[in-house]
């Protein structure tokens, strides 16, 4: 899968259900040549441009599910 499809697919926690955003970026093991995490802006797919600059990083093992139009992901957000 490409990163390019992958910006499509919105990201909800299953945890809460909370929409979360869009990929943005990847962090990628350049080694193993694998993914690490998704890196989603916490301000929503505009960029950025409304948002302080905050970011989620979510492991790839939080990953539970890539569907057609979403990624659902399970991360306990503290705070």
């Amino acid at each position: 899968m490409r990163l390019c499809e992958l910006e499509n697919k919105e990201v909800i926690n299953a945890c809460d259900c909370k929409k979360l955003g869009y990929v943005v970026d990847l962090i990628i093991d350049e080694c193993k040549g694998c993914i690490e995490a998704l890196v989603i802006p916490k301000g929503g797919k505009l960029c950025g441009f409304f948002s302080d600059g905050a970011e989620y990083i979510i492991p790839y093992k939080c990953i539970r599910k890539i569907g057609p139009d979403i990624i659902l992901v399970e991360i306990h957000e503290e705070g």
